[in-house]
């Protein structure tokens, strides 16, 4: 079957020869989460707007469900569904309004209610988007990734500026959607979110992919081998015999959790 997503030495170079990505490969099967981890500034954000077909490559191929995103984006763009660091959209229009001017571009697009209803926005509709705290924004551009049923979802540190209640209704809502065969690649810089929604994660430091690895005590061995200076805090991960081990690795960052 093809690959949800595939990528061969993707490249970007933006105008004056700043390079934001230096030939990145990856192949995502169809139903898989899986999780591109690193700080700010390598290289995350770049490579999930080539995938998207947000931006062409400089170098290199990527395909999205057998279509290159960016050339032949009518074929691509009414099934995936795409959650930006920011969605720009009008700030002076309600929660509703903005979710319905989405949804009026999209094919079988769920219910206005439905979708504020799953990212936990019920009851904020006639709320004006400027009005909005930080958190639910993030949850606003949530439900405008999701105004139909996308095969593919690309997720963008999701759960940036959320609170601990909303970074759990956002992992239990990713949860379902893969349990619902929905392919899921999301950015972020916790390994706690890689850890707890990816089936597979790749480190992506100084704009390339430096190391891949399954979830579990294999993820923070790569971790902790190629960034020892990135902070762990009380990781839950299950033991070679199903018991669960708690781990603590501990730095002087002045903000532990984030790989930032």
């Amino acid at each position: 079957m093809t690959p949800a997503i595939e990528a061969t030495d993707l490249s970007r170079t933006y105008s004056g020869g700043y390079e934001a990505v230096a030939g990145i490969s990856l192949t995502v099967p169809r139903g898989e989460a899986f999780a591109l981890l690193g700080t700010n500034g390598a290289g995350k954000t770049s490579t999930v707007e080539l995938l998207e077909g947000l931006a062409a490559p400089t170098r290199g191929t990527v395909r999205v469900l057998g279509h290159d995103p960016y050339r032949e984006r009518t074929a691509v763009r009414p099934r995936i569904g795409v959650m930006l660091q920011e969605d720009g959209f009008p700030s002076d229009l309600t929660v509703a309004e903005t979710v319905r001017m989405r949804t009026g571009c999209t094919s079988g697009a769920r219910p206005t209610a439905e979708a504020l209803d799953s990212v936990g926005l019920t009851g904020r509709e006639r709320v004006r988007v400027k009005q909005l705290s930080g958190g639910e924004r993030r949850r606003l551009d949530l439900a405008l990734a999701l105004p139909g049923r996308p095969e593919v979802l690309f997720l963008d540190e999701p759960t940036t500026g959320l609170d601990a209640e909303g970074r759990r209704d956002t992992w239990d809502l990713v949860r379902a959607l893969r349990a619902d065969g929905t392919t899921v690649l999301l950015t972020t810089h916790y390994l706690e979110e890689a850890e707890s929604l990816a089936d597979r994660l790749a480190l992506e430091d100084d704009l390339v992919v430096v190391a891949e690895a399954s979830t579990g005590p294999e993820a923070l061995a790569m971790a902790r081998a190629h960034r020892p200076d990135v902070a762990v805090l009380d990781l839950q991960m299950p033991g070679a015999d199903g018991v669960t081990v708690a781990t603590s690795i501990r730095d002087e960052l002045p903000s532990a959790a984030p790989w930032s």
